[in-house]
């Protein structure tokens, strides 16, 4: 599974590079999958938003399995 993760996530990773952020893969354990935002997202006050409203959407309508994204 940490590869389909890792295949969304380069999907999705042009959109916060191009606001100066990144995301990088923590872990995945048992559908839940550990994020790091970094540079730009990593303080920003839209993060969470980020989070949930962008990175766990996609996340969880490719990858079935996933049940829960957590910022680390």
């Amino acid at each position: 599974m940490r590869e389909k993760v890792e295949a969304v996530l380069a999907q999705i990773r042009p959109a916060l590079q191009s606001d100066g952020g990144d995301v990088e893969l923590v872990d995945v354990s048992q559908g839940v999958v550990r994020l790091k935002l970094t540079g730009a997202c990593g303080g920003c006050p839209m993060a969470t938003m980020t989070l949930r409203h962008g990175i766990e959407r996609v996340l969880k309508e490719q990858i079935p399995e996933v049940k829960e994204v957590i910022a680390m």
